[in-house]
């Protein structure tokens, strides 16, 4: 079983105009928008995160215990070993971690849909900071021709996780919250500069 995760990631600027390029292009929509709860874990010490790994749950519509590894580049795409497993309850699992001496260090939120084209998966993500696009797939070669059949500038991908997108906006807004939640941004205008990013869907 392969264990490589090959992604990169594109901020959006008009999140449904590319829905509707999506299922123009005949992309199936495997799972409808919903809401999704991640806790991201760690010791006391903060092991995982010097050591750039990741322990994550997460809640949608079923519970994930997901842990990634070995992050590097390759031809200008993220790839991570990646470990995944199902849960049937999110707190019972949160308690079986925390025996084990790991805490939730941050909470983040967002909603996702998932589109499948062939062997390619593609999810439109609304986070509290703005939308983007993950396009997921076996190799470099198929995740750049989705890209370019999508209308999206190749050289404006990013490979920063959503939480690496959160501490670079923290060095240009005032921000005193720990958790990547809506609630905690509702009140604040967040702009691409802020995330050092540029719409690829121009």
């Amino acid at each position: 079983m392969d264990y490589q995760e090959k992604e990169v990631k594109f901020y959006l600027r008009n999140l449904e105009a590319m829905a509707a390029r999506l299922e123009t292009t005949g992309a199936d929509l495997v799972r409808p928008r919903v809401l999704e709860r991640n806790l991201r874990l760690d010791t006391p010490d903060g092991a995982l995160s010097a050591g750039h790994r990741v322990l994550r749950l997460r809640q949608d519509d079923r519970v994930r215990v997901t842990y990634k590894d070995n992050a590097h580049i390759e031809a200008g795409v993220l790839v991570r070993t990646e470990i995944e497993v199902t849960a049937d309850d999110l707190e019972l699992a949160l308690k079986l971690f925390e025996a084990l001496g790991y805490q939730v260090v941050v909470l983040y939120e967002k909603y996702r849909r998932v589109y499948r084209l062939g062997d390619v998966e593609v999810v439109l993500d609304e986070m509290p900071f703005g939308d983007f696009m993950e396009i997921e797939a076996p190799n470099t070669t198929l995740i750049e021709g989705v890209a370019q059949m999508l209308g999206l500038n190749w050289e404006r991908r990013g490979i920063a996780s959503y939480l690496g997108l959160f501490d670079v906006l923290k060095q240009h807004q005032d921000i005193d919250f720990r958790d990547l939640s809506f609630a905690n941004f509702a009140s604040l205008e967040i702009s691409p500069d802020d995330l050092e990013v540029e719409p690829a869907d121009v």
